[in-house]
């Protein structure tokens, strides 16, 4: 069979692809390293990464002094500036933006207060003004962002929206896929708060080597984020890992414990009370103690429940709580270990609140690789769509 334009052009493109992939995540490497990586002819390895060179995907790495006799070996690294994602957290009590480069690297993070109580129009509009200022910062229009990811609170449908349950007012009326969209020409995916967490913590946080992850959301609202074979899993209608829904789980009320502790101040506000108890708690305080232990036994229903049925490696305790994780772990294991046939690991985030927003960003990085497979490279002097 003839082999047509087409076929050598994909062919090219694919192999264009292996070198991208064979210099992102290492050092600045030689044509020698980068055929060796990829599994091309050096020769054709160096046709390759001049063209990248001169597409704007790579860039010749400047040999520093070096006591090396004779002309040091080219290097080349991926221009990881060529495109910019954003990772949007819109929280009940926070928006946190992150702005970050194809390699990862975080370029700006700009978070600012969200009133509990705001309407849909008020919250988006506080995300427009968030976005405009690390925008902004970074000297960037909304035509340099190649992907954005939007994590929300409550299960997320295919759609994008949060129809079926959200703490935020009338947040199930909202659609911000279409209100980012109207402002970026790049794909806007919106996904759940939990399952960006997860994701965060497998790529940066406490679970990079496990591949079956349960995350805990842990703060005045409970919730899990799941990865089994190391994939996000959402679900047929977005709402795995809702577990907590289940009354008989006890997740809606177990923050209560902390919340009546007695002897906690009466001016302590509802965000105040739970860190108090922590604190007192570690201090020795009996009663903390005691309201600490009511907190995990509850706890520990719900996370027994997914414990067996999804046998996972690694529970990562997250959220707002996870700060104080020193005084939960310990209690949480001893009530997990009534209740579980195998132990999981129990780690604390190493990603606190920035969880969300850094796993919208890997979210967002994986939709730009997605389309760079399926579409092929071009000059990245403009945003793909």
């Amino acid at each position: 069979m003839a082999t047509t334009g087409t076929d050598m052009s994909r062919m090219r493109e694919m192999n264009q692809l292996s070198i991208v992939g064979a210099l992102r995540g290492n050092p600045p490497s030689t044509v020698t390293e980068l055929a060796s990586r990829s599994g091309l002819s050096r020769p054709a390895v160096d046709v390759l990464v001049q063209s990248l060179v001169a597409d704007g995907w790579a860039e010749v790495e400047e040999p520093g002094a070096s006591s090396v006799v004779g002309r040091p070996a080219r290097r080349y690294r991926f221009r990881a500036t060529a495109g910019h994602v954003l990772g949007i957290d819109i929280g009940v009590h926070k928006i946190l933006v992150v702005l970050s480069d194809l390699e990862g690297n975080l370029v700006r993070t700009v978070r600012h207060p969200a009133a509990p109580e705001a309407a849909p129009a008020e919250r988006l509009a506080a995300v427009d003004r968030v976005v405009d200022e690390v925008l902004a910062s970074a000297g960037m229009a909304p035509g340099d962002i190649w992907a954005v990811t939007v994590g929300v609170t409550g299960p997320v449908d295919r759609s994008g929206r949060t129809t079926l349950s959200s703490p935020l007012p009338g947040w199930s009326e909202a659609d911000p896929a279409a209100h980012l969209g109207a402002r970026f020409s790049c794909p806007v995916q919106v996904e759940n708060d939990c399952k960006l967490a997860a994701v965060a913590e497998r790529w940066r946080g406490a679970a990079q080597d496990a591949d079956d992850i349960v995350y805990l959301l842990a703060g005045l609202r409970t919730g899990a984020g799941l990865i089994l074979d190391g994939t996000l899993r959402r679900g047929h209608g977005g709402a795995a890992g809702e577990i907590g829904a289940l009354k008989a789980v006890r997740w809606l009320t177990a923050p209560d414990h902390l919340q009546t502790c007695p002897g906690m101040p009466a001016t302590a506000a509802e965000g105040e009370a739970a860190a108090w108890v922590f604190q007192a708690a570690r201090d020795g305080d009996r009663d903390a103690r005691t309201a600490v232990r009511r907190y995990t036994r509850d706890l520990a229903v719900g996370v027994a429940a997914l414990v067996l049925a999804l046998d996972p490696q690694v529970v990562v305790y997250g959220g707002g709580f996870s700060r104080s994780a020193d005084v939960v772990l310990g209690p949480l294991h001893r009530e997990l270990t009534k209740h579980c046939l195998r132990m999981p690991e129990l780690r604390a985030s190493t990603l606190g609140d920035e969880s969300v927003a850094l796993g919208a960003v890997r979210l967002a990085l994986d939709e730009v690789d997605s389309r760079l497979l399926s579409d092929g490279l071009a000059a990245p002097s403009a945003p793909r769509r």
